[in-house]
């Protein structure tokens, strides 16, 4: 058994497998449970759920038993005013961060040597998902304690990346295309809004394109089921294994990248192919694409099998 999954046994079965000289003090703090609106996903934004925080503490030797001194004992306050106090200062996207923020709060008192952070989303799925941290205090600072090896995971294919046009999501068959596009990996990038008009340039235009393409993103989620705005990579991961349609909205997405597209308002496809070059993907369709110099790519009602389109 590791030393992770210890941390987190009744005392007895610590016990029995931390024999020895250099055994520690600790305190825990179990199964604290709050409302917290987090997540990386769009879904998770707005809205709150339910959090359990399970948090063991290792501690230097102390007298305070023996004086019976508050006084001289980490209360366990250290704890859960750490978790508390990472709640208020920001919202936070990940459990790793948030695991992170408390670990090293918690560390900052002289006193704290090692701690393990479990932290868990009970409304996620039917069960529990979440991450668990061991962080050791050497001298002032905290460092990384290797508690499990990396496990690869086979890749899944990337998905074909699809560019609509608003002569398709707004004017054409759109409730065929989606019913076709439901049985194959796609990523679908939209137009910008069709009364999307910018009277700036540059920069400023190119940020106010992109999140007309979210509005767009946003729109036809809204009107169909079986598609879902996805604003990372992570998430369009995610929509494709649930079986949605992800629909991206590219602002942050962009915005996060270290390789920035080439684009400018007057061929915002341009990002389809940009996109394709993030998700390794093999093939790009521009549908219904009337600017100069953008075609379908390949034909986009063979490419994927709906020749009635």
């Amino acid at each position: 058994m590791d030393e992770l999954s210890q941390a987190f046994e009744s005392p007895a079965v610590r016990a029995a497998a931390t024999q020895g000289n250099d055994i520690c003090d600790r305190i825990s703090v179990r199964d604290y449970v709050r409302e917290v609106e987090i997540g990386a996903f769009r879904a998770e934004r707005g809205t709150t759920q339910r959090i359990r925080f399970n948090v063991v503490l290792e501690v230097s030797a102390h007298v305070a038993a023996r004086d019976d001194d508050v006084d001289k004992v980490l209360s366990y306050d250290t704890i859960t005013q750490a978790i508390e106090a990472e709640l208020a200062a920001a919202r936070i996207n990940l459990l790793e961060t948030l695991a992170e923020r408390i670990a090293a709060r918690v560390l900052r008192d002289r006193r704290a040597l090692r701690i393990f952070v479990r932290i868990e989303k009970l409304d996620r799925i039917p069960g529990a998902l979440g991450v668990e941290i061991a962080r050791v205090r050497l001298n002032d600072d905290t460092a990384v304690l290797p508690v499990v090896s990396e496990v690869k995971v086979e890749a899944a294919p990337a998905p074909d990346i699809l560019y609509l046009a608003n002569a398709i999501t707004h004017d054409g068959p759109i409730h065929g295309w989606l019913a076709v596009l439901q049985e194959h990996r796609v990523t679908v990038l939209l137009a910008p809004m069709p009364d999307f008009s910018v009277d700036v340039e540059g920069e400023a235009a190119r940020q106010m394109m992109l999140l007309s393409m979210d509005q767009n993103a946003v729109r036809l989620a809204a009107l169909h089921q079986s598609v879902a705005v996805v604003d990372n990579l992570t998430e369009l991961d995610w929509a494709l294994e649930e079986g949605l349609i992800p629909a991206v909205a590219p602002h942050r997405i962009v915005a996060a990248a270290a390789n920035q597209p080439e684009w400018d308002i007057d061929a915002p496809e341009a990002l389809a192919h940009w996109l394709a070059t993030q998700l390794n993907a093999g093939r790009v369709t521009l549908a219904g694409a009337t600017k100069p110099g953008f075609s379908f790519g390949a034909d986009a009602a063979e490419a994927y099998g709906a020749t009635h389109l």
